[in-house]
Parts: C-alpha cells; structure tokens; sequence
C-alpha cells in the first residue's frame, strides 16, 4: 500500500503529523485544540502508566482522585501559580442551559444560573490539593503525604499540535508534602530520577537532568528540575518535571503541623508531573520515513504473525501452528497478535504493521512450516530472516531486548554528536542556525541577557545539567563571567 507518509527531509513537522494519524495513535476531534487518542495511542499510554504507577507505587506514593474545578480564589492564592496560569484556564461562570426562546431547538446559557465564584477546570492542581491537604495534616506524624493522581488538565493553548500541546492533555501529577526542606528537595530529586529512568529503560530515550533558570520554572516554584530529550530535527522537548514548592504552597492554604518538639510549622511541598506528550517525544525520538518504531517495552504489539494462504486447504494447518506459536509467546509474556484477516493481502499488513511500529513480524506459509522457520523481520533495522520455530520464544525474548537497546544507543548517539560547547555569540547563532541540538555555552545567569537571548535566536536555557562541572567562562552575549556552562536549544 502506499503509505503517504512525507520524509523527515522534505517537512519534519508534517513527517511528525503523519506518523501521528496513520499510524493510529490520534486524531483531531470537533473541540479546536483537542485531540482524539484513538485506541492504539491510548493501549501505548496505557502501558507508559503501568510502568510509571509500578514506579511511584514502589517509592511509597498512593493514588487518589481531586475534583476537575478549582476555586477561582483559590487560584488566587498564591500569587506566582495564578500569575503563570492565568491566561491558559478555562472558565465555568454558568451552571445551566435553557431553551432559546428565539430560536426553536437551540439552546442558551440560562442568565439565572450565574455561578456565585467562576471555577476554573484545573490546568494543574496544586491549589484545590493544598485546600484539602488543610484537613489531612496535623502533626508530624502525617507526613510524609505521598499522593499522586491520574487525570486530564485543561491549557488553553492558541497552537496546538497532537500529543506535543492540546489544550486538554492526559497527565499524572504527584504532590506530596514533608517535615523539611531537605526531604521535600530529596522527594523532587527522586522523582525526577524516577522519570529519567522512565525515559531511558521504557521509552529507549536518553534524558538530560537538570534544573531550570528561575525564568524558566514552574510558577509557584522554587526550583524545578527536569529531564530533557532531543528529537530528530534538533529540537529540545521537556519531558517531564519535578518541583521545589517550599512552602509557598503551605503558607498560602495554611497547612501546617506540629512538629516532635510541639511547634506549629508550615510544611514543605513538591509537586511533579509527566504527560501525554511522551507519546509525541517517542514518535520523534525513534521514528523514521516508513513509519513509527515502537519500544518493546511499551510496544502495543512486540510481535504480529501474519499468515500466507496458498488456497483454504492450507488455512487451518497454518493456524493450528499459529496458536501454537501465540501461546507459547504469551507464556513468555509477550505481547502477540495474529492478523488473519482475509480482507487484507499479507503485503499491505506487512506495509501496515511496519507503519504501527511493532517491533517484530513473523510471516508464516506452508514452505516456512515444512522446514520448521517462520520469516522474521524486525522493525527497527528492516532486515529479515528465517528464525526456527523451535525455541522461538527464548529467541524473541532476547532479540526484543537487543532491539530496545539499540533505539536507546542510536538516540544516545544522534544526541552526543548534537550537544556542541560554543564560546562566541557567532558560533552560538550558527551552530543554532546550521546545526540544531543542545548548545553548551556560557551564561551570565541574569533574566536579563537569557531574555535577550531568546528574542534574538528563539533559543531558551532548557536546564543547567545536574552533573555540570565548574568552569570559568565569559558569556556568550555580554561578556560578562560565567562559573558554568548551561544548554540551549530551540525547543517544543
């Protein structure tokens, strides 16, 4: 079949939106701004939330669920987080709807229904959390409070594209408060590790940790920290964040405790979160011109068996194989579909499931079943070979693995070659302008330049890396000096 997917060459952005919609992970809905995620994205965010809440769960962390709507006061309340959030929310003023009397089978807002307070559907919930968390906490011997929630979020967004900024999105956000400052900042840290392990062991995607200037943390934090990744155009994406609230948040609903020693104190608050956009960071990160290539580890499908009929006497000799094959990956826990279908020829399921990504295929006919083989192809390097039936699982078993590795070391590869120091503004712009990827430069660690900075090449600072080693420099702009260096990229 033809696919009608456009190179990553000829227009990257439309090559990302083709993979996206073909490859049957979302598609536009009737909501401006909104996307569909259709059952093949949601089986794969599916199997991103059964990593990550294994994860949680395994660092002491319980689920529970906040309501959709947020007090428009209680946005207010603290006054960086309603500052940063303000023109993204979403605005319930009206709680009915009525007959409109001046035109027949239509509706109109009732004016009688006017909401006493508007509420805002939650771009984030810190503020309707730490108004319950009031009532949670007394003493000391409440904390730490390990709560996460799954949930949607609505920001309201002018540009959107599918997965990478919807003005509603799938997220978990954790929120968590602690005795001290130094357990809050340990949790945040953790979590951050957390994510980062995430990226490289289930998505094949190596991650940088850092932290963010302060113009470019989360409002209301105190420092938030972050993993960032670089896709196939050279372009940053953040992948998820962790965040010191300190006690911004405590001090602003008034939750406090007392402590061992009999002392009212406020607590110390973190909050971190990872979205749906990670479906959009492992399209770019891994896909090519044939189509998406899927993680094993969270692939949908790891191994679809397609059968070749030479007339229907041979249909029920290749099935009975087929099962045998499918219960025998399936006792190995491996993810397996037969696609015996008879509305589509093999060669176009061959096109269609190289399109999906799934990481191997077997084709099986009565040739491959009087030798004992099945023909394998895998997705990620396209090559094929006949594989013997017996010990078949032992063999997919390692083969998804060695695959799983090599789309991390290929992305860890393309990354290492894209992160460039500079020590000039002129190699600065070009190494931006011809190269792309992280740029490590100097910076004078002022709003200031780093705002001069961003209106002059669209390049922002996505983190000071944690692992940064001190080193005198002078900053690219000003001239003025610099301990350390940070990266740049443009970015999502």
């Amino acid at each position: 079949m033809s696919k009608g997917i456009t190179t990553r060459a000829e227009d990257y952005s439309q090559w990302y939106n083709d993979l996206v919609l073909k490859g049957g992970l979302a598609d536009y809905s009737a909501v401006r701004g909104c996307m569909v995620i259709k059952p093949y994205g949601f089986a794969l965010w599916e199997n991103m939330q059964a990593a990550l809440d294994k994860m949680f769960k395994d660092t002491g962390h319980q689920n529970a669920y906040f309501p959709l709507f947020v007090p428009k006061s209680f946005l207010e309340k603290e006054e960086g987080h309603a500052e940063g959030f303000a023109k993204e929310c979403a605005v319930v003023t009206h709680y009915r709807l009525k007959a409109n009397p001046d035109k027949k089978g239509t509706l109109m807002v009732d004016p009688e229904s006017k909401l006493d307070e508007e509420l805002i559907i939650r771009p984030t919930s810190e503020a309707i959390i730490w108004n319950t968390y009031k009532d949670w906490i007394q003493s000391y011997r409440d904390l730490p409070l390990l709560i996460n929630q799954w949930a949607n979020v609505v920001r309201w967004e002018m540009r959107t594209r599918l997965f990478l900024r919807t003005a509603e999105f799938l997220w978990q956000e954790g929120h968590t408060a602690h005795a001290t400052a130094e357990e809050a900042t340990e949790e945040a840290k953790r979590m951050l590790e957390v994510y980062a392990t995430f990226a490289e062991e289930f998505m094949a995607l190596p991650v940088i940790r850092g932290i963010k200037s302060a113009s470019e943390r989360f409002a209301g934090a105190v420092d938030t920290y972050c993993i960032e990744a670089l896709m196939q155009d050279g372009k940053a994406l953040q992948s998820g964040t962790s965040h010191f609230l300190g006690q911004n948040f405590a001090k602003a609903f008034d939750v406090k405790f007392l402590t061992k020693e009999n002392q009212q104190e406020y607590v110390w608050a973190t909050s971190w979160g990872l979205s749906t956009r990670m479906i959009g960071a492992l399209v770019m990160a891994h896909g090519d011109d044939q189509g998406l290539i899927m993680p094993p580890k969270l692939a949908p499908i790891q191994v679809v068996i397609v059968p070749i009929y030479k007339g229907e006497e041979s249909k029920p000799v290749i099935d009975a194989k087929a099962d045998e094959i499918i219960k025998e990956l399936k006792a190995a826990g491996i993810r397996v579909k037969y696609d015996n279908n008879d509305n589509a020829r093999p060669g176009w399921k061959f096109a269609e499931y190289e399109l999906k990504g799934v990481p191997v295929r077997l084709a099986l006919g009565l040739r491959d079943l009087e030798n004992n083989v099945v023909e394998l192809a895998r997705r990620d390097t396209r090559e094929k070979q006949p594989v013997s039936i017996a010990g078949l699982s032992g063999y997919i078993e390692k083969l998804l693995k060695e695959i799983q590795q090599q789309l991390f070391n290929n992305a860890l590869k393309y990354r290492e070659d894209h992160i460039t120091p500079v020590n000039s503004w002129h190699e600065f712009v070009k190494t931006l302008n011809e190269k792309g990827g992280f740029v490590s430069a100097h910076w004078d660690g002022t709003s200031e330049t780093e705002a001069e900075i961003k209106e002059k090449t669209k390049a922002t600072i996505r983190c000071i890396p944690l692992n940064n080693a001190p080193e005198e420099g002078k900053c690219i702009l000003s001239g003025k000096p610099s301990k350390e260096r940070v990266l740049f990229a443009l970015a999502y």
